[in-house]
């Protein structure tokens, strides 16, 4: 039997939920001025939010854009602090729900995953499939073109009517979802958090598709990159072609032309900014290059503590000696 979303929508968005959501949205913002300013009223906005949400008269607000480029250039869209609280409540009520139908190497947004538990899980798989190395393994590496701004707001919505029934519910979710768009009907925007939850919610089809349909055994996905390994590149062939063709059909999304090969796991598989070899990995150079930039720039002891740790699943000894020392010199006055 299908698993249905019930939890009241007086009780996912009570003055008390609100509040909680409030103390989870706080961390790393108490500085800025938007959130002060919120802060400073605190229980008057949280009751007013919570009145237009009872009536049903409330609406998503407009986006600030801006731009970053660590590690390549993206377009942000950042929500009004009011309209971020209302993300922060509707996924503490979602993501407990939602994650338990998400298979478990679905790596990106989610609880005790992320980069690092993903990589462990491809070795680990690079190791089955070539048994303990002593065959050749082939990797598919895929990456989805413009996922984010590509999402269908009308398939995404089908996927959450399918579990949630709760109509003043689904209206709402309508409502933050359609509040941005690349294209009519198309894209969530990079700055929501709601936006991490309903990709994973999106691309579960094809992580579902992929163990159900296909029952492809050695897969990885990290947000929009996926990677299956298997001995038989004929058989990653005729895979490549069937998810090209459930992703047109069913999620109208496209692979990215020149994000795609196969490749055997001895020559070295690019995947979540490192190159994977049987017995190690090191970082991609874009990588150290990106570190070495963020260094010198911010002179931040902290920005060097965490390159360092990110730097520490791999082999990159000399690297990581070479990048403290650079700290150091141009710290020097």
């Amino acid at each position: 039997m299908r698993k249905i979303f019930d939890e009241s929508f007086e009780n996912i968005f009570s003055v008390e939920s609100l509040l909680v959501a409030w103390q989870a949205f706080l961390p790393g913002k108490r500085g800025k001025k938007d959130v002060q300013a919120f802060g400073e009223r605190l229980m008057d906005n949280i009751f007013a939010l919570h009145v237009d949400l009872m009536a049903g008269i409330y609406r998503h607000g407009a986006y600030h854009e801006f731009r970053i480029s660590d590690p390549k250039p993206r377009v942000i869209h950042k929500a009004s602090v009011r309209d971020r609280l209302l993300h922060h409540a509707i996924h503490a009520a979602l993501y407990p729900f939602f994650d338990r139908l998400f298979i478990s190497d679905s790596y990106s947004c989610r609880i005790r995953k992320g980069t690092h538990k993903a990589m462990d899980r491809f070795r680990e798989y690079g190791r089955k499939a070539s048994r303990n190395h002593t065959r050749t393994c082939w990797v598919l590496k895929c990456d989805i073109r413009k996922f984010f701004a590509s999402v269908d707001h009308s398939a995404l919505m089908s996927l959450l009517e399918e579990r949630i029934q709760d109509r003043r519910f689904l209206d709402l979710l309508a409502n933050v979802i359609e509040s941005f768009h690349v294209l009519p009907g198309k894209g969530i925007p990079l700055g929501n958090l709601t936006s991490q939850l309903f990709a994973n919610i999106y691309l579960n089809e094809l992580d579902q598709f992929m163990k159900q349909t296909l029952h492809v055994r050695y897969y990885v996905r990290y947000a929009d990159d996926f990677v299956i390994l298997h001995p038989d590149r004929d058989c990653l062939t005729r895979v490549l072609l069937a998810v090209d063709i459930f992703l047109r059909t069913r999620l109208d999304l496209r692979l990215h032309p020149q994000k795609v090969s196969i490749s055997t796991f001895a020559s070295g598989i690019d995947f979540l900014g490192w190159v994977h070899f049987p017995y190690y990995r090191v970082p991609r150079i874009k990588t150290k290059q990106r570190a070495i930039r963020r260094v010198i720039e911010t002179s931040d002891e902290r920005t060097l503590a965490s390159y360092l740790g990110l730097f520490s699943h791999g082999e990159a000894h000399e690297f990581e000696r070479d990048l403290e020392n650079l700290f150091w010199s141009e710290r020097t006055p």
